[in-house]
């Protein structure tokens, strides 16, 4: 090779130009699967990476950009499968942020581009709004009716899919008092409540399921079937608008009201911002609440309000220069599954799990992943050396979403479930109706034990801090403890007298555990680690029986007749309470001094304003938490449920309500706000009114 300045920095540039065109054809690929496909092959984290590292290289070789490079277009070219329509004013992209660096920057070009203008913008606002992970979609009004309803396409030609957009509810066919022309932009997308109900009915129909929201809505709206469109419970946020005729608006702002005040369906928490410090708060503020939303964000789109600088900022290539999007760190991520190991759970379901290569997800490294079950690792198709979709969000235990069957190795194998527990050798049964392998040894199985305490002592259950996973393998190693009510005859001596734990640490625990018999019977009821019974089912068995007692001596029938408990987890409960074991420890725990019964201001009162009505609470109230809302309704007499369905009487609904509060609606179900509610508390409020 030539030490030769030039002849050096030539093999340089023809390196960069092989990188350039080699991440134009690989993003192509991937352009084609997500857009066209709506199946993606990887995370947009790696999509990003590479998409941000051939906007470098054309940045340092402008000479070698083309008009059909990744970064000149938006999307992917509109499919033949549909009328193609051009977009009076293209659907462009964003740029993204990542911090707040590259926020404030992104602010000091728009007053460096403005200055350069000799646009003096006095103090900029700015509105914050979700980036919600869905569809982009215009719809085109001409004197208020619905003409038109189109994708984004490449930006500049989209599809029309008018009969699928039709289809959708929360999209209004008329508007009343509208210009000549307008059209609104906004984003198709799936509750994720609904979302996992149809692939429920998808896995129940034999078919395969949807990798994510963002795809099923996708492929629902990208498809020659209105009726199936029809059938699936999709919804669009109304975000902005694109041409108009006889209207015109000063600010983004504007823009909002006048969609929300005709019907759009419009993301309650949009915010006005005097400053980039409040626009970063409000970043802050929606990627602590992420995991609380009934929809799927991946962002916060920034957007300059007034749209008189819109036109002075313009736009640069594929991405106007008076937005950004705040992209939050990746929820999904792509890596290797290097092994299927199986564990044991408290209840002797045998688990499969997915060991990884580390990979950064969420925020975290993750090395292992659930599989739930074995009919999900079935259905998913996943096999020891697949690459595979992970997902991680919020606190929730990072799964597995799919594999990539086209990057599958040869001879990989698919797994079967083991045949004797890999916790205490005890052979496994396969109940009919059951997704699960089962250890039958449920007294014996030392997994089962371990998983049932570790169970019993965590937050939400008996919420002893201090002991973690951990200290109860320790304990169980040390022969401390056998089982859960071991727990309550553990002595300050005993714990001094192990390696590492001390005096004031000791103290610390056995404190922790004399403040966990106050804990109320609901969450007793749960910590027990009845099959079935989560928290929701443990407050609804609570309320509906009392006492342990009470839900002891119920046959499954009776089991049956409390709110959304179905036949099969009756009788599983019955089951789990006639066992002999189950119930020496519920007497010994008694003993101990937990409660097993409902106090009696917990009790729902007799003849109060809502006896025998059912209550479901949605959405954030301005002065109440979920669980203070809920605690009047049930000193009124009322009960409390988490789903809506023809038996509820009441949704009280807040900002951000969600699919329940569609769902309401649509089954006629009566929605009151915060003074509503307290009419209904009140007793001056029925059904009919």
């Amino acid at each position: 090779m030539s030490d030769s300045p030039t002849e050096a920095g030539g093999e340089k540039g023809d390196g960069e130009a092989a990188r350039i065109a080699e991440l134009r054809e690989v993003l192509n690929h991937h352009i084609y699967l997500y857009y066209e496909k709506d199946d993606p092959e990887i995370s947009d984290e790696e999509y990003d990476q590479l998409f941000a590292e051939l906007q470098a290289l054309e940045g340092k070789n402008p000479e070698l950009i083309t008009g059909d490079s990744p970064t000149q277009r938006v999307g992917a070219p509109a499919s033949a499968s549909f009328a193609p329509v051009e977009h009076a004013v293209p659907m462009l992209s964003l740029a993204n942020a990542r911090t707040e660096e590259e926020l404030t920057a992104w602010e000091s070009r728009i007053r460096n581009h403005l200055a350069r203008r000799d646009v003096d913008p006095g103090e900029i606002t700015y509105v914050t709004e979700p980036k919600i992970d869905g569809l982009a979609i215009s719809l085109t009004y001409e004197e208020g009716v619905l003409v038109r309803g189109a994708t984004r396409g490449d930006g500049r030609v989209g599809e029309d899919v008018t009969l699928n957009i039709e289809t959708i509810a929360t999209v209004p066919k008329t508007i009343d008092d509208a210009p000549p022309l307008i059209e609104v932009r906004g984003e198709v997308y799936l509750p994720l409540a609904d979302f996992a109900a149809l692939n429920q009915k998808r896995v129940d129909e034999g078919l395969p399921a949807f990798a994510n929201p963002r795809n099923s809505a996708a492929g629902s709206i990208r498809q020659n079937d209105p009726q199936a469109a029809a059938e699936r419970p999709l919804a669009v946020w109304s975000y902005g608008i694109g041409a108009t005729d006889g209207v015109s608006f000063a600010t983004h702002s504007e823009e909002i009201e006048w969609l929300r005040e005709h019907g759009f369906h419009v993301n309650p928490d949009i915010e006005t911002h005097d400053s980039i410090g409040q626009v970063l708060e409000r970043c802050h503020w929606w990627l602590d609440r992420r995991d609380q939303l009934d929809f799927e964000i991946d962002g916060v789109v920034i957007k300059v309000d007034e749209t008189r600088l819109w036109a002075e900022l313009g736009n640069a290539g594929r991405e106007p220069r008076w937005a950004i999007a705040w992209k939050f760190p990746p929820t999904t991520a792509t890596t290797k599954l290097r092994e299927i190991e199986w564990n044991v759970g408290r209840t002797g379901h045998l688990v499969p799990w997915a060991l990884l290569e580390p990979v950064r997800v969420g925020g975290v490294t993750v090395s292992t992943a659930t599989l739930h079950n074995e009919e999900d690792l079935e259905r998913k198709d996943v096999r020891a050396g697949d690459e595979v979709v992970v997902l991680r969000a919020g606190d929730v235990i990072p799964q597995v979403v799919s594999a990539l069957p086209q990057k599958r190795p040869k001879g990989a194998v698919k797994p079967v479930p083991p045949k004797v527990c890999p916790a205490c050798g005890t052979e496994v049964i396969k109940p009919e109706d059951s997704v699960f392998s089962i250890c039958p040894n449920r007294s014996g199985c030392p997994g089962q034990i371990f998983q049932h305490i570790k169970h019993f002592v965590s937050r939400g259950a008996m919420d002893i801090e201090g002991l973690g996973e951990k200290q109860v393998a320790r304990f169980l190693e040390q022969g401390l403890i056998s089982d859960v009510a071991d727990i309550y005859s553990l002595t300050q001596e005993q714990l001094e007298a192990l390696e590492r734990m001390g005096k004031t640490s000791s103290a610390n625990l056995i404190a922790e555990i004399e403040k966990s018999r106050e804990v109320p019977f609901p969450r007793v009821l749960f910590a027990l680690g009845l099959i079935g019974v989560g928290p929701a089912t443990a407050e609804v068995l609570a309320d509906e029986f009392g006492s342990i007692e009470r839900l002891a001596e119920a046959d499954p029938e009776r089991i049956e007749q409390a709110e959304g408990i179905g036949p099969i987890m009756a009788r599983q409960i019955a089951e789990s309470l006639a066992d002999q074991r189950t119930w020496e420890i519920i007497e010994r725990l008694k003993a101990a001094g937990l409660k097993m019964e409902l106090a009696e201001d917990e009790r729902r009162p007799e003849g109060g304003p809502l006896e025998g009505k059912t209550v479901v609470l949605t959405g954030t109230l301005p002065d109440l938490t979920r669980d203070e809302a809920g605690a009047m309704v049930k000193r009124a007499g009322g009960k409390v449920t988490g789903s809506v369905s023809k038996k509820t009487d009441f949704v009280v609904a807040g900002e951000s309500a969600g699919s329940k509060l569609e769902k309401a609606e649509k089954l006629g179900v009566p929605v009151l706000d915060r003074e509503g509610l307290d009419r209904l508390l009140a007793g001056d409020l029925t059904a009919d009114d």
